[in-house]
């Protein structure tokens, strides 16, 4: 499947919907539950039939192969082909092989991939949907807790207004020191 504009316009409405989550300290559970949510409330905005853990068409390794394989989210739009979305902190290829199977298939794939940066794009038709947050030990030694600001609070910091007084051109270059005019 060749995903288009419509997959452009649907992962950069993602990508905008995902801006606004914030959090503070979530275990890496917590984030992508909470990125799944987001997902969620972003197909349902629009009108959509969402599908929390849908039935991928691609079936699980053996020994487990008479199953299926689960998507984050399916969404059964009116408009246009199915919408399919995976919410991952690491990059795994068993993600790629599902949604390549889901673009096979006419589903439009969109990759949430969440974490401190260094994404790995995936294979086209795969859109990929980033999430930057920060991470840090778990203060109470339980591995890691993840926070995501809002965008307002990772903007550069204001420069000094104070103005600076005129200087007057210096010739350049300098004459060595203690020559005349020095």
């Amino acid at each position: 499947m060749v995903v288009g504009e419509d997959g452009e316009r649907l992962a950069a409405s993602l990508a905008d919907r995902l801006d606004a989550v914030t959090f503070t300290d979530l275990t890496t559970d917590q984030v992508t539950a909470r990125l799944i949510d987001a997902v969620v409330d972003w197909a349902e905005e629009r009108g959509w039939r969402v599908y929390r853990r849908a039935s991928s068409v691609l079936p699980l390794p053996p020994p487990m192969s008479a199953q299926q394989s689960v998507l984050d989210v399916a969404c059964a739009r009116p408009d246009g082909p199915p919408v399919v979305v995976e919410v991952d902190h690491g990059t795994r290829r068993r993600t790629w092989e599902k949604l390549l199977a889901e673009a096979d298939a006419g589903r439009v794939p969109l990759w949430v991939r969440w974490g401190a940066g260094r994404f790995t794009a995936p294979p086209a038709p795969i859109l990929m949907v980033t999430c930057e947050v920060s991470g840090r030990p778990d203060p109470t030694g339980r591995g890691r807790v993840h926070s995501r600001s809002p965008r307002a609070d990772k903007l550069p910091p204001a420069h000094s207004a104070v103005r600076v007084a005129t200087v007057d051109a210096v010739e350049l270059p300098l004459p060595p020191p203690g020559s005349p005019g020095a």
